[in-house]
């Protein structure tokens, strides 16, 4: 059974940077593609990025490109999530979660994480 654990959450200022780590147990086809998402209280859950361990594609919603940015260790399989000049607006559930493709990442993960929340005081 893969596991995906992430950590790195925790309580910052706006302004602030902070990066998150995904670690994944095994490399399967379902791992093949990694991304993360953020959920708020009372809010559907968000996509953010998502990439390919080849690094042959990424991918981003706009409502966070430019600020934040995916990246991979395929030497530690754990995947990041870099996060720079945070809004309070940014104060969520952050998830990993992992998939054949980024688009069925998109559409429906076949693991995920159990979040890390991070919190963003104004």
């Amino acid at each position: 059974q893969v596991q995906l654990k992430e950590s790195g959450g925790g309580f910052v200022k706006a302004g602030d940077s902070l990066r998150l780590s995904c670690t994944v147990s095994e490399r399967t086809l379902f791992t093949n593609a990694m991304g993360w998402f953020r959920q708020s209280p009372g809010k559907e859950r968000q996509f953010l990025a998502a990439m390919y361990w080849s690094g042959e594609r990424t991918s981003y919603s706009n409502s966070i490109k430019g600020r934040f940015i995916i990246s991979g260790d395929n030497t530690t399989n754990t995947v990041y999530l870099q996060m720079n000049s945070l809004e309070p607006e940014d104060t969520a559930v952050y998830y990993c979660a992992s998939a054949p493709t980024i688009a069925t990442i998109k559409g429906r993960s076949d693991y995920w994480g159990q979040g890390t929340q991070v919190t963003v005081s104004s």
